[in-house]
């Protein structure tokens, strides 16, 4: 059983400047991003280049903050925003979703993919195998924060989250980190390698995050204003199955066009 040392979510004060290491995280994923996607615009074929890398992740990080804000209002929250539609911008409050920061970074892709002459699935093909380092960055910043903790265990790396009780609990921050984040990245880069058809990477994504998800969301404490849906499945179960049943489409859709 391990204590967690309730680190302060303030990793950087410079002057009336705070730096929250949940912030810290994001710029690490963004700039994961470009470094790595930088050197995989260099490879002979690819259809982009360092500036697009750019212009993509621009618009990617809006994507992602602006979706997964109103996605997290939408699908966790909606009385609230019902209540105070305000609260939409109260952001230092914390709250942000997965699934709407994706909706938000979908988009962001179709619209480059417009303006670039490419196919939507060229683009996503190449930004698929990028977002697991924001993931598992993210991740971390979630146990940093004490937040999102796992339900009661009596496993010996339970973790005591003193912010919520004197219960171990499965560290589900950490398991989600190597779920989302590594095992994600290391499955869509080797599966890169083996130059599957247009569009098939991509849905791998979508398959992956959403088994992953998934599987973790079995040791997740739900939302205590949601708690289980019908069934016994949480919100974050049933946002991911449509993810997982997507992906094997596409996938199936890619070979199929593949063979054509």
């Amino acid at each position: 059983m391990f204590i967690h040392p309730q680190i302060d979510p303030i990793a950087l004060s410079l002057g009336p400047l705070k730096v929250h290491w949940y912030g810290l995280m994001y710029v690490i994923g963004f700039l994961g991003f470009l470094l790595i996607g930088k050197m995989r615009s260099r490879e002979p074929g690819s259809v982009m280049n360092p500036d697009r890398v750019d212009d993509m992740m621009f618009w990617g990080a809006i994507g992602v903050v602006a979706g997964g804000r109103t996605g997290y209002m939408l699908f966790y929250n909606l009385k609230g925003l019902l209540a105070d539609p305000l609260s939409f911008f109260h952001v230092w409050d914390g709250g942000m979703s997965f699934h709407g920061g994706l909706l938000g970074v979908i988009l962001a892709m179709f619209l480059l993919a417009r303006r670039w002459n490419l196919r939507f699935f060229e683009v996503s093909d190449f930004v698929a195998p990028l977002v697991p380092i924001g993931l598992f960055a993210g991740r971390i910043g979630n146990f940093i924060n004490a937040e999102l903790w796992g339900r009661q265990t009596d496993v010996p790396w339970g973790v005591v989250f003193p912010n919520v009780d004197n219960v171990p609990r499965h560290p589900s921050q950490l398991y989600q980190a190597f779920l989302e984040g590594l095992v994600l990245f290391v499955l869509l880069h080797f599966y890169r390698k083996a130059s599957p058809p247009v569009g098939a990477i991509s849905g791998l994504f979508l398959v992956g995050y959403g088994i992953a998800r998934i599987l973790a969301e079995f040791v997740r404490e739900p939302d205590a204003h949601i708690g289980y849906l019908a069934g016994g499945i949480t919100q974050g179960q049933l946002l991911s199955l449509p993810m997982v049943l997507l992906g094997l489409f596409f996938m199936w859709g890619a070979y199929k066009k593949a063979k054509a």
